[in-house]
């Protein structure tokens, strides 16, 4: 009787699996949900994410809910900022901060994040490995696992290196309700740090900009920030997170969603000077300049000094400041101008800063 063949050795020599280290660039082989396809989930993504979740290798995640958890909120979004590094940061840790400030912006506590990834042929595998690596890192930093996702790779050409994107979800506590149309004439409009700072880090990248220090990146995961206000300051009205758009959009959405004035006091907004110098080299506004790490809070006036105290106990919400106020009125954004005069804020027509995140 002969001997059983060695299946494992056999399919080895029949069907060999690329290393890394073969060619050290994206192909579109990796895309193809084959050999390669394998190999790169189980030699750079899977150490770079792993999570029992993960390490199941199913279609998808299956993840228990506590009893009673209250409801669910689910967001999504894409991430296709160029350069792809920049000070501060990549597009994978932005990826994850993204995801999960917008679950905390609707009052939820993260529990699970998805990854896709569409790569552009060329990509050298080592760049690769350090935007997972981010993606990784932030991920656990933040305790919220990335449980599930995708690869596709396009031609060279047509992807710019990367993109990702990230789903989320997360539970909302019963009783928190941080909708725009929630908020009230007379609350407080609270900014939890210096505006702008992400949009001016990659600008000034970007344009070739030689400053006297290098701007950073404000991206950072703000789970725990919004709990801490939510502690001290439960009637909080609506948290938004000033991205594309910066803090200008932010409000500008809001008064509409809750058909009220909103009055920003130009003087109390905090812009670090290297961003007011980028600002003033390109001719921008820093109050519509992108942040990744930044949230807007609408409290009651009750509310407003607590919460204010609560924010700079934490370095992310250290240079939290009081910059507006809510009144009856239309759905818009008025200006008190740093001389005392008064000024409409309209949304631009389109955007000035593509690519931002």
């Amino acid at each position: 009787m002969t001997d059983a063949p060695d299946l494992d050795a056999l399919q080895a020599a029949v069907c060999p699996l690329p290393t890394a280290a073969e060619g050290e660039r994206v192909s579109l082989a990796h895309g193809a949900g084959l050999g390669a396809s394998a190999r790169l989930f189980e030699e750079l993504v899977l150490p770079a994410l792993g999570n029992p979740a993960l390490e199941a290798r199913h279609d998808g995640a299956v993840l228990p809910l506590p009893a009673g958890a209250g409801r669910i909120a689910f967001t999504t979004d894409t991430f296709v900022v160029s350069p792809l590094e920049f000070p501060g940061g990549d597009i994978g840790v932005l990826a994850v901060h993204g995801t999960l400030n917008d679950l905390a912006m609707c009052g939820a506590r993260p529990l699970a994040l998805s990854c896709g990834l569409v790569l552009e042929e060329g990509l050298p595998l080592e760049r690769l490995r350090g935007l997972v690596g981010s993606m990784g890192r932030a991920a656990r930093a933040a305790g919220v696992p990335i449980v599930t996702g995708d690869t596709k790779v396009v031609e060279h050409g047509k992807g710019d290196g990367a993109f990702v994107n990230t789903a989320g979800f997360g539970l909302v506590p019963e009783g928190r309700d941080l909708r725009p149309a929630r908020v009230r004439g007379g609350d407080v409009v609270l900014v939890s740090g210096p505006i702008g700072q992400h949009g001016a880090a990659v600008l000034s990248v970007r344009e070739g900009i030689e400053l006297e220090s290098e701007i950073q990146s404000d991206t950072a995961a703000l789970p725990e920030l919004v709990e801490t206000l939510l502690t001290v300051a439960p009637g909080t009205t609506c948290l938004r997170d000033p991205t594309r758009g910066g803090l200008g959009a932010s409000l500008c959405e809001v008064a509409s969603a809750a058909s009220l004035e909103v009055e920003l006091f130009e003087q109390e907004v905090p812009v670090d000077a290297q961003v007011r110098a980028v600002c003033e080299l390109l001719g921008l506004d820093p109050l519509f300049l992108a942040c990744e790490g930044r949230l807007v809070a609408f409290v009651p006036p009750s509310e407003a000094d607590a919460a204010l105290a609560a924010l700079r106990t934490d370095p992310l919400g250290a240079g939290a400041a009081r910059v507006g106020r809510v009144c009856d009125g239309p759905g818009r954004v008025v200006v008190e101008t740093r001389i005392g005069g008064r000024r409409l804020l309209p949304l631009p027509a389109g955007d000035p800063l593509p690519r931002i995140c």
